[in-house]
């Protein structure tokens, strides 16, 4: 008699631990679940910290690009850099004139290549060559109001107009209907130091 109640509360045992090994099943699985949402949550973040960085370094190629435009000394033409080293010293001067602090990687790719806007041999702007869908695609400084509705990072293209205008060239800038491969533009690298 004495055996029946011992395999009784054997049974029993195991009916708890089952119920706290379901517990602890539903509890990993919401943690996983948690986890996966806040993985997003860093993921979209990180993207729009790239995006903001694009924006600052694309500007500050546009911006050295305007620099080494105006800049030219007294008695020459103005003319737009051949290549972005002559952005990081300029040598028509006897002394260098930087007009970029350092040649920067591109944000999107992490990578020293950029695409780069030509009119002729002269380079007129930058843009990243990444494929990705940006998530900003409203709100741009009135500067940049054609990056609105952009389907690829390729097309915020940085580049200086004045340039354009002055001369009379046009500067290829793509539009939503052109395709890139079809702008005057090219790769480089741009020997960037990390």
């Amino acid at each position: 008699m004495t055996a029946a109640p011992v395999s009784h509360k054997i049974q029993g045992h195991g009916r708890s631990d089952g119920f706290m090994l379901m517990g602890l099943l539903i509890v990993l699985a919401l943690g996983g679940i948690s986890l996966m949402a806040a993985v997003d949550i860093w993921t979209v973040q990180r993207q729009r910290e790239k995006e903001q960085d694009l924006l600052f370094v694309g500007d500050a190629y546009r911006e050295a690009i305007r620099r080494y435009y105006f800049a030219a000394p007294a008695g020459t033409p103005r003319t737009l850099p051949a290549r972005v080293e002559l952005l990081l010293e300029d040598d028509r001067y006897p002394i260098p004139v930087r007009h970029l602090r350092r040649a920067y990687p591109d944000p999107m790719t992490g990578n020293e290549e950029w695409g780069e806007v030509r009119i002729g041999d002269r380079l007129a702007g930058v843009y990243s060559l990444s494929e990705g869908l940006p998530l900003k695609q409203a709100g741009f400084p009135p500067a940049y109001k054609s990056f609105s509705e952009r389907s690829s990072y390729r097309d915020w293209v940085f580049s200086f107009n004045g340039a354009a205008r002055t001369s009379g060239e046009p500067v290829a800038v793509p539009d939503k209907k052109t395709d890139l491969p079809s702008i005057s533009s090219q790769s480089s690298s741009f020997g960037i130091r990390k």
